[in-house]
């Protein structure tokens, strides 16, 4: 486990509600695009989501990935719970409107509102953040997503919602995935296209740190999931 404040995968900072965050922004080929807020699993800032963060910009997004545990990262499971249940969601939430402000204020960033995407935690937390900044943000893909605590009304929320769920996974089984989609409908007026694939929790995350990964449908996931992306943050 790092235990560090400098994790190497920082490379911007930004004014959040507490003072000063941290995050990995990767930009296209291009020099310019759309923003996204890529959102951690509860693993931290890894090589995994820098990777996704890249393979972001290799679409032609501007990308970034705050780093929610101010540096530090884990491969155990036991530990990643215990980052999880010690960052309040709230702190969380203010340091991702920090991270959404400095997309929309970033030369490179071509869109007037962002995109978000997140998995495990981040997923949950791209459904908060989606709820709490309805201005600006336009579009929430959670992966799997897993929130320690329930989630704030939806009821401001305009984003468009499309979700990555795998059927076997224990942690946001296909009921709770079925009352959330009933949920956000309900309270936004706008029912979500949540898709359910044949694989388990973290399927998408190729780090493989829960045994589910599964290539095919990871691949299927993130094709929908950036043509969304691409369709709806303008």
């Amino acid at each position: 486990m790092t235990h560090s404040n400098e994790n190497p995968a920082q490379n911007v900072t930004f004014p959040s509600g507490r003072g000063t965050a941290h995050g990995y922004l990767t930009l296209p080929d291009s020099g310019s695009g759309p923003g996204v807020v890529v959102i951690q699993e509860w693993w931290g800032l890894t090589d995994h989501i820098v990777d996704v963060a890249d393979r972001l910009a290799a679409e032609g997004f501007v990308a970034l990935a705050p780093d929610l545990y101010g540096g530090r990262t884990t491969h155990d499971s036991d530990e990643a719970g215990t980052l999880m249940g010690e960052l309040p969601v709230q702190q969380a939430a203010t340091d991702l409107g920090g991270a959404v402000q400095y997309l929309l204020d970033h030369d490179a960033v071509t869109s007037a509102t962002v995109g978000a995407i997140g998995f495990c935690m981040g997923g949950g937390f791209v459904l908060v953040l989606a709820a709490q900044q309805p201005d600006k943000v336009s579009a929430a893909v959670p992966f799997y997503g897993v929130l320690s605590e329930d989630y704030p009304s939806f009821g401001q929320m305009t984003a468009t919602v499309q979700g990555h769920f795998g059927r076997d996974d224990a942690m946001a089984d296909p009921a709770s995935v079925d009352r959330l989609a009933d949920r956000i409908e309900r309270e936004s007026g706008r029912r979500p296209e949540f898709h359910q694939y044949p694989a388990g929790h973290a399927f998408f995350n190729d780090e493989n740190l829960m045994g589910t990964y599964d290539r095919e449908q990871a691949g299927i996931a993130w094709t929908r999931a950036t043509g969304f992306l691409r369709e709806q943050v303008r």
